[in-house]
């Protein structure tokens, strides 16, 4: 039995949906992408790899307040 991760599939539809041209976008395609990605998002969040990531963007974000002090 073949089984699809529903955060694989959804990554897979974002990154075909982004390498769309602007021009060719309504704004219905638009937010459709951003609902899309906020559950991309809420899928990844619990996971290790999204603990990782949130790792990764809170040491860039401290580095940057850092570097402007």
């Amino acid at each position: 039995m073949l089984t699809i991760n529903v955060a694989v599939l959804l990554a897979v539809i974002v990154v075909w949906r982004l390498r769309r041209r602007t021009e060719a976008r309504s704004r219905f395609d638009e937010k459709l992408t951003v609902v899309i990605v906020l559950a991309l998002g809420v899928l990844i969040a619990p996971t290790p790899a999204g603990r990782g990531i949130l790792n990764i963007l809170g040491q860039f974000a401290s580095s940057v307040t850092q570097a402007g002090r």
